[in-house]
């Protein structure tokens, strides 16, 4: 291992609080694809997969044990919004992670989704290395580094067309057209507007997904409001019906 790389890894060590046993594990997780397939060393994306998985039963026992949060619906609706790329982003660019990242010269690796993807890494190697012992990912990682649980939780709570996006995105891997009508209900000067005929296309125009068409929000002050609550709608129609 060169005398940099070592540097790299032991100040990120350092940083977490955790010596790994086996260092290489840790190269791995902060080895972007295109890097490793270049040099044809390991890279990240296996360990991605299984810090997924770990990641999110550490959500799903601390909104419910330690948070008191003992609803399906709302459990879901948070980890959900926890366990986003944009959320992982923003606590990889906290961390300043990507000063960490081995990644090929034409790569920019800052606020990219690439953060996102080591952050999981990092969690999913620290698993193993832990001889699978969670708790150790929670408290090096995730107690560390998401802090106020408070706002987290207030932020969660109010899903809009990104989260949808964000959701649809995960589970049909393509990007999705969302379009939603907007009706305007009351007098002139209190007009409140309701949205429904929610429309999920794929790039080409066709329904990608067919929803019922009753769906819609109650009468909100904004078109915002209005469509904040009908993605929440969707979601919450979506996870029960396990589509």
């Amino acid at each position: 291992m060169k005398l940099r790389e070592e540097i790299k890894l032991n100040t990120f060590q350092k940083y977490i609080g955790y010596n790994f046993k086996n260092l290489s594990l840790l190269q791995q997780a902060l080895t972007t694809p295109q890097l490793g397939n270049e040099i044809n060393v390991p890279h990240y994306e296996i360990l991605e997969t299984l810090g997924d998985a770990v990641i999110k039963l550490i959500f799903s026992f601390k909104l419910y044990k330690e948070l008191g949060i003992n609803s399906p619906g709302k459990l879901t609706k948070i980890k959900q919004c926890l366990e986003n790329n944009q959320t992982f982003i923003k606590i990889a660019t906290e961390m300043e992670l990507w000063k960490y990242i081995y990644a090929s010269k034409n790569q920019n690796v800052k606020k990219s989704s690439i953060l996102s993807d080591v952050f999981e890494a990092v969690c999913g190697a620290l698993y193993i290395d832990a001889n699978e012992d969670i708790m150790v990912v929670k408290t090096k990682i995730i107690e560390k580094f998401f802090k106020d649980w408070d706002k987290i939780i207030a932020d969660c709570s109010n899903f809009s067309k990104n989260e949808l996006l964000e959701f649809l995105q995960k589970k049909y891997k393509i990007t999705p057209i969302i379009e939603y009508q907007y009706f305007a209900k009351g007098a002139q000067h209190e007009i409140h507007w309701i949205a429904k005929k929610p429309r999920i296309l794929d790039q080409n125009g066709k329904i990608l997904l067919k929803l019922p068409k009753n769906l819609k929000s109650n009468p909100r002050k904004t078109k915002k409001e209005a469509e904040k609550e009908l993605s929440e709608i969707i979601i919450n129609f979506l996870i029960r019906k396990g589509k």
